[in-house]
């Protein structure tokens, strides 16, 4: 057979392995839609004749184009290069960008009018520029990408998998372990063990069977382990119904009234994207398939404009986690199906439903576990030496995840950092100021000080000097290391960035330095 019949080959458009890597997947864009769902009705207190008749149909809409795109991606791949083993990028509603745009724009606007309906606007307008800046920066994405080490991309993206992804369901699993607990060891034993459950089943499956047969048995018996109850149950068949997308473009442009709040976290959010999808590309290469960084961009951009102009006002993005769903046996038809799935879900109202049956604790395992696999792989998919390096990355992300905690304790008790008093924090070891400054535009900052740790692990200072310089422009500008964009936000860290730029400069002038041999990862006692 030649190379150019193998290449020929038509993939299959589904396996069985797809199957596990559906219903994983599948289970984690459901936990999104839930929580948006919860988001737009009990934070925004949005009517649910809005929620359910126009968002969610909106919603489905977008990610149900992102997940056909994606799965015609890896079909081409798949076809270009003869294999079997082309795993989809994963793809739907952005997380991080679900609470920023709930809590940050829709909410304070909400709030200030009144009127719930100013607050999706605004929301339609956030998105509505994020995706301008998607499609502009996928050509500009490829380079960075290019002149970046893969230490310091996949050791940002190890942050926010960390951080944003697995802690908040390790520690929903604890807090309710019998089910919790039990769901994530039939998980792990299947998918990192090996193990084969009786036909085949898929582990996520048999994970939420068994947490819904404890959740429900206790219900039964009177105990109520996991809350679910019959009257959840009824009330959600009130949210049945068929609703499809409708044009929103007045709700849209109605919100430019509230540009000037949105811009402030627009443009930063925007470049958090344009990272985020490199490191996310990036990670799909590394587990074996490469996909065009551009088409990847603006293929969000395009399908959240969409989305967004019928009334959606959550942005899409490339999911962390391909070598995770690639791992489980994904390859094609899993995106695909979600995209169905998805519509299914939002255009009939079940997504009540489903909530008022399903523990959300049963699912929590299941992100856990890409987090899990996603932070492995910033280690394993780097040279040994980087390791330092990818450390580096983690740690904006770890003040950020800190810095949401203690924000969210001090609101819970009516107060702030500022009323407290940031000497009486620091005196109970809280350096609250080095928390905010360092988790400021954490993947950013992460991907720049991993890149300038691995310059300079491989003795590259003039490279490393590059990447401090740009540390230090974006700092300046309020990109990194600050909580909004403007002039001089924070000068004294753009001022430090700026003098490492020149120190490491200058060491590169010196050639018996640069090429000494690199030092142990682990320095001598």
């Amino acid at each position: 057979m030649t190379a150019m019949t193998i290449g020929m080959r038509r993939p299959a458009l589904w396996t069985p392995s797809d199957w596990n890597a559906f219903f994983g997947f599948g289970t984690n864009i459901l936990v999104n839609m839930l929580v948006l769902t919860g988001l737009l009705r009990f934070v925004l207190k949005m009517p649910d004749s809005i929620v359910f008749g126009r968002i969610l149909p909106a919603l489905g809409l977008m990610m149900c184009l992102s997940t056909f795109y994606y799965a015609w991606l890896a079909y081409r791949l798949a076809l270009k290069t003869g294999r079997d083993d082309v795993c989809a990028l994963p793809s739907g509603v952005s997380v991080p960008h679900m609470f920023v745009v709930t809590f940050v724009i829709m909410l304070p606007i909400t709030l200030k009018t009144g009127d719930p309906m100013k607050g999706w606007s605004a929301g339609l307008v956030w998105v509505f520029f994020q995706s301008f800046i998607l499609m502009i920066g996928g050509f500009i994405a490829p380079y960075i990408r290019k002149v970046t080490p893969r230490a310091a991309l996949l050791g940002t993206l190890a942050g926010v998998s960390i951080t944003f992804i697995s802690m908040r369901p390790a520690l929903e699993m604890y807090m309710t372990p019998i089910i919790g607990v039990v769901c994530f060891a039939i998980i792990l034993v299947s998918w990192f063990g090996g193990f084969k459950y009786p036909r085949g089943i898929p582990a996520g499956l048999v994970a939420i069977a068994a947490g819904m047969l404890i959740a429900w048995g206790s219900t039964l018996f009177g105990i109520g382990y996991g809350g679910m109850t019959l009257q959840k149950v009824a009330g959600a068949f009130a949210n049945f119904g068929f609703s499809v997308p409708l044009p929103a473009f007045d709700m849209v442009f109605s919100g430019f009234e509230f540009l000037g709040i949105i811009l402030v976290t627009a443009i930063p959010f925007g470049i958090y994207d344009l990272v985020e999808a490199m490191d996310n590309v990036e990670s799909a290469e590394a587990a074996g398939d490469s996909y065009p960084t551009t088409q990847v961009l603006t293929a969000d951009g395009v399908v959240s404009l969409i989305g967004c102009l019928m009334g959606n006002p959550f942005i899409n993005a490339v999911y962390i986690g391909h070598p995770g769903w690639k791992a489980m046996g994904g390859r094609i038809g899993y995106s695909a199906a979600t995209g169905v799935m998805v519509i299914v879900l939002s255009w009939f109202g079940i997504i009540a439903l489903i909530s008022s049956l399903i523990p959300l604790v049963a699912i929590s395992p299941i992100l856990l576990y890409i987090g899990m696999l996603i932070g492995a792989q910033a280690f394993q998919e780097t040279p040994k030496l980087h390791a330092p390096a990818v450390v580096l990355a983690l740690v904006p992300h770890l003040a950020a995840w800190c810095k949401v905690q203690l924000d969210g304790a001090l609101t819970a008790a009516g107060t702030s950092a500022a009323a407290v008093g940031l000497d009486k924090l620091a005196q109970v070891g809280v350096l609250y100021h080095g928390l905010e400054v360092l988790a400021g535009g954490a993947i950013l900052s992460g991907l720049v000080l991993g890149a300038i740790g691995a310059f300079i692990i491989d003795k590259k200072f003039v490279e490393a000097a590059y990447f401090s310089a740009a540390g230090a422009l974006l700092t300046f500008f309020g990109f990194m290391h600050g909580e909004s964009v403007g002039i001089a936000v924070t000068p004294s860290v753009a001022v430090a960035y700026a003098l490492v730029a020149a120190f490491l400069y200058g060491l590169s002038r010196y050639p018996a330095v640069v090429m000494q041999p690199a030092p142990s990862a682990v320095p001598a006692e």
